[in-house]
């Protein structure tokens, strides 16, 4: 029989985002009849077992390994080291811990993100244990990223990345082309149900059934587009006057609320304000999905777009951009419409477009569930990482 090839996932950061949810997702479709997979996850420095150990426990035929990461302080300085500084004895300890786990394992591939310390982790593991070292970059690659997690991209064995448009990046900024595997992202459309109930969630926002529904859904920062979403909304309301708009997610702009505060400014400013929702973060994504005729998100330069995905499995018809990773997801004219970026007159004709059509909403929507079902599957994920690894260790 032949032995299995050992992969070790490392996760140092205490949030769950969307690259944590990726490789959840490989670590959860991975083919266990040829793979024997591991997590190194990060064991936290408070009392309370850090989320994505949490989530992460749920894996079937999953060996974890809590580890106890160097703290990553950023920009944020020598108050915040001293707040993780009890912490501090047991990293180099627990790093050569982690190079034994590795060789009594016989793991034989490290697979991180591209967040600095997963990176860096990575790298380091590989050069002292042999093992292959891959770097699983999520966002669009340049020289703004940080100068350890580009050494960590520079220095990998190879590189995964999310999108076509994501590798084009990692080659311009000099990984040799043959070191790059494309992995498009995917999700479990198993969590995804049009049938969902979202009536429940119009009532508690206090939007009619019969009024049409807008919804976006990302974290609020001015790449995402939402000035650029609200001056078209002003717009759209032209012609469909009863139409509404939830903004779904939490302030990622680092200015402590600053740009949801300019964003409910700008709603006034257009007249829209009481027509305009903003919810916050939530974990109901699909049920807020659920309750909308159209999603719209016109990010600038998106790797990929994680949540065009949740939405065309949603059923839901998609408004984008025709840039970044999007046109990998979203096919224009087939499961939604894309216009030029900052285009803020042919974003709003695209809403509008969708919101007069309740036919061409159903057929975008049943196409974009059936691409989700039969290209963006996290089964189909699984197995093109299990032949990039294959191909790695053949080289």
């Amino acid at each position: 029989m032949t032995e299995k090839i050992g992969v070790l996932f490392l996760h140092a950061q205490e949030e769950f985002g969307a690259d944590a949810a990726v490789h959840a997702d490989l670590m959860r479709y991975l083919d266990r009849d040829r793979f024997e997979v591991h997590l190194a996850c990060t064991a936290g420095n408070g009392h309370e077992e850090p989320l994505p150990l949490r989530i992460m426990r749920a894996i079937p035929d999953l060996r974890i390994r809590p580890t106890q990461f160097v703290p990553w302080v950023g920009k944020r300085g020598l108050s915040e080291l001293l707040k993780v500084g009890p912490a501090l004895p047991a990293v180099p300890k627990d790093f050569w811990d982690l190079r034994r786990y590795v060789t009594a394992n016989r793991i034989r591939i490290v697979h991180s993100t591209d967040r600095p310390r997963n990176a860096v982790y990575g790298v380091l593991l590989g050069k002292v244990t042999g093992a292959k070292s891959i770097v699983h970059v999520h966002v669009k690659w340049s020289n703004a990223y940080s100068r350890a997690a580009r050494w960590g991209v520079q220095h990998a064995d190879a590189i995964f990345s999310i999108s076509q448009y994501v590798t084009s990046t990692v080659i311009d900024m000099g990984r040799a082309a043959a070191d790059v595997y494309t992995v498009p992202n995917a999700i479990d459309a198993t969590r995804w149900d049009p049938a969902t109930d979202g009536a429940s969630f119009r009532s508690e926002v206090g939007v009619p059934l019969d009024a049409p529904l807008l919804v976006s859904v990302s974290r609020l920062f001015s790449w995402k587009g939402q000035r650029e979403l609200l001056q078209a909304f002003a717009v759209v309301r032209g012609e469909h006057p009863r139409t509404k708009l939830v903004i779904v997610g939490e302030d990622a702009s680092g200015t402590d609320g600053g740009y949801v505060r300019e964003l409910k400014a700008l709603s006034n400013t257009l007249g829209v304000a009481e027509h305009v929702i903003f919810t916050g973060g939530r974990s109901d994504v699909a049920r807020v999905m659920a309750a909308c005729d159209v999603f719209t998100l016109p990010s600038f330069e998106e790797p990929f777009g994680l949540v065009f995905l949740e939405a065309m499995a949603m059923g839901k018809p998609v408004v984008a951009i025709a840039n970044g990773g999007t046109p990998e997801v979203v096919e224009h004219g087939r499961s939604g419409l894309l216009s030029p970026a900052w285009d803020v007159p042919a974003l709003a004709a695209n809403i509008s477009t969708l919101l007069r059509d309740p036919e061409l909403r159903r057929s975008f929507g049943r196409h974009g569930r059936a691409r989700v079902l039969e290209h963006f599957n996290a089964p189909r994920m699984a197995r093109d990482a299990a032949q990039a690894y294959e191909r790695v260790l053949g080289a």
